[in-house]
């Protein structure tokens, strides 16, 4: 059973964006804010929201496993923290009573916030962003409302100080979902089942999105998994639409989202070790837009070598699993009966 429901808060200013109780800019772009279990991150990530002011919040909630001893304590402590909404907002809420896991839910409560919403910020639990994250999300959101090339605009920035492009963001294939936003457009066109899959791995169209034969063995590897259900998440189907129509990310050139949910209680960022763990943001002040709408392959060739593996033996111990797997079914083959 889904409990949604709606809580209007009006300004007395009426439809402007200024709350003329302090003089504060609310943000106008709706946010969606997807917690479960974890009151910790949350409670931070819900005061960076409430300092944005958005004039329109939606929350989204998973319910708890049964056989996870506290966590339904813990999920209704983190309800709880995300009541507290004490600026002028309209709030809708969408809290599951059984637990979906992790690629029904998230997906699910993307849906629902498209169903209301031409065009949104979304923003998990642990992912922590600066102030400028938000405007600069808005701008972007605006700016390519109708531009059918790009499909996401990320808060997220792996480029370890590296700058890319004429401008104050590039463009991406990688789509970063800690801290992003799209509109209802690009969403819509997302297949979760990815039900084209095996007949794009074999197109040209594949092979000229990704020319690198170790990149895109890397990412076939993940897609062969998520078309077979192997994995419960959302965002790698998410990227495949997203690459499989042709879209590019909006990506600054400054980190402003860090991700603060590493560690044991997580559900995949799990090594509090990784590079990635809580990265440091910083302001991205006022934006220039690049000159061009296109993939800067330099910046995304740095981003699969630093960030997912490149070709190092991480990635080669994924490939020897799947080549120890063709093996061992080709060996079964040989023990069949001809005909069988």
């Amino acid at each position: 059973m889904i409990n949604s429901r709606r809580r209007s808060r009006i300004s007395p200013s009426g439809c402007d964006n200024i709350d003329h109780a302090d003089n504060q800019v609310r943000l106008d772009t709706a946010v969606l804010f997807l917690v479960f279990n974890r009151p910790g991150p949350t409670e931070r990530v819900f005061a960076a929201i409430r300092q944005a002011r958005p004039q329109r919040l939606y929350v989204a909630a998973d319910g708890a496993r049964s056989d996870r001893d506290g966590e339904a304590e813990k999920v209704l402590r983190v309800r709880e923290i995300v009541s507290r909404v004490d600026w002028p907002c309209d709030v809708m809420t969408l809290f599951r009573e059984s637990n979906l896991g992790c690629k029904a839910a998230v997906s699910g409560a993307i849906s629902w916030f498209f169903q209301h919403e031409e065009q949104g910020i979304i923003l998990e639990d642990d992912c922590l962003p600066h102030p400028d994250f938000f405007t600069y999300c808005d701008a972007l959101l605006d700016r390519y409302a109708e531009d059918e090339r790009v499909w996401v605009v990320t808060g997220d920035n792996f480029q370890q100080g590296n700058q890319r492009g004429d401008g104050s963001y590039y463009f991406s294939i990688f789509n970063h979902v800690w801290g992003w936003a799209t509109w209802r457009r690009a969403w819509a066109r997302c297949d979760l089942a990815m039900s084209y899959w095996p007949r794009w791995q074999k197109s040209d169209a594949w092979r000229q999105l990704l020319p690198d034969k170790v990149m895109r063995v890397y990412w076939a590897l993940i897609f062969d998994k998520m078309y077979r259900n192997e994995i419960d998440t959302w965002d790698y189907p998410w990227t495949a639409g997203v690459w499989f129509h042709g879209g590019l990310t909006a990506t600054p050139n400054v980190n402003l989202v860090s991700n603060i949910g590493f560690g044991e209680d997580a559900t995949h960022t799990t090594s509090d070790t990784s590079d990635t763990a809580a990265l440091k943001t910083q302001p991205i002040g006022e934006l220039t837009h690049p000159s061009s709408v296109a993939q800067d392959v330099e910046a995304d060739r740095f981003v699969f070598q630093s960030v997912y593996g490149g070709q190092d033996m991480k990635f080669f111990r994924l490939l020897l699993t799947r080549l120890a797997g063709k093996l061992q079914s080709r060996a079964a083959s040989f023990g069949r009966p001809k005909g069988g």
